[in-house]
């Protein structure tokens, strides 16, 4: 997450502590309902896929809009009071998603709280940072999901058995995306892409991908500051150069430095792959994962 933005979240957060204050839990009725709160429509996705068909189970998700930025968010009523009531909480971690901390304190929420970075147990590299956006991580989804059913069946004793099926289901299909990664690593190992943003990361590094792009440039885009020309210089030669098969970018994220990155990948007949940080719409977990992988074999070429 850009670190320019986190002073931003931290006042939204603020402002909704006196919010949650007025309309805390303690205000909410008992009706047997099972409340799961994500903080993005991604980790809400992939709880759908648990809940599956099991009644009285409501899943929220605070960012459910791929026009809203995460980085950006700004409070309501309505998310805090679902997030004041939750039984289960989803939340990405990694520093994507600070506000959810904030509001869970401030709500004196008793909710089993899942933090999908510490689940995966990715670390920042030596020297580097961590890449939060761990959702494009297979492995990452399946391990939430099976946090995600411990937490339903705990509350949710009755439909356990319903959630440890659903669950199943999903890591069934996981494995089936995790088979076309792998068949992308096969064919195309080792090639050169080039990225925006480190979002799309765990998805290039599974299919054995190499990112060519200067650290510093997807570095400065990520924190949104400016691109050295030096840097900028060097980014656009990978495409003048044919250094790099594709150009994966964050269509949600757009400014002078990464407009002129796609035009010089399309200049250049540089295959252009739009990711997002969030659900585009009409898609679940499962359908955007897949059409991102398909997205990339077909850049490649099969």
């Amino acid at each position: 997450m850009p670190t320019t933005r986190t002073p931003a979240l931290a006042a939204l957060a603020l402002l909704a502590a006196g919010a949650l204050t007025a309309c805390g839990s303690q205000d909410s009725a008992d009706d047997g309902t099972v409340r799961l709160v994500a903080s993005t429509d991604v980790w809400g996705s992939v709880a759908e896929q648990v809940v599956g068909d099991v009644d009285g189970v409501e899943v929220t998700s605070i960012i459910d809009d791929p026009s809203k930025d995460p980085h950006t968010y700004e409070a309501s009523t309505r998310t805090q009071l679902a997030l004041s009531r939750a039984d289960v909480v989803v939340e990405n971690g990694g520093g994507y998603d600070d506000f959810m901390g904030s509001m869970l304190k401030n709500a004196d929420s008793k909710a089993t709280v899942l933090d999908a970075v510490e689940i995966s147990g990715k670390k920042a590299p030596s020297g580097g940072e961590l890449n939060e956006h761990v959702w494009y991580d297979l492995p990452t989804a399946a391990a939430v999901a099976e946090k995600v059913c411990e937490a339903l069946t705990e509350a949710d004793p009755d439909d356990g058995a319903a959630y440890d099926a659903n669950t199943k289901a999903f890591t069934r299909k996981l494995d089936g995306l995790e088979r076309a990664e792998a068949a992308i690593k096969q064919q195309h190992a080792g090639e050169g892409v080039a990225i925006t943003e480190p979002v799309p990361g765990y998805l290039l590094e599974a299919a054995g991908l190499e990112n060519e792009t200067p650290a510093e440039f997807s570095e400065a885009i990520e924190e949104d500051t400016d691109v050295s020309p030096a840097v900028l210089k060097q980014t656009l030669d990978l495409f003048s150069d044919k250094s790099v098969r594709a150009l994966v970018y964050n269509e949600q994220t757009s400014g002078p430095q990464t407009q002129a990155v796609l035009k010089a990948a399309r200049a250049a007949d540089v295959p252009v792959v739009p990711v997002t940080e969030t659900l585009p719409a009409g898609k679940d977990y499962l359908t955007w994962m897949k059409a991102n992988i398909a997205a990339v074999q077909s850049a490649l070429g099969r």
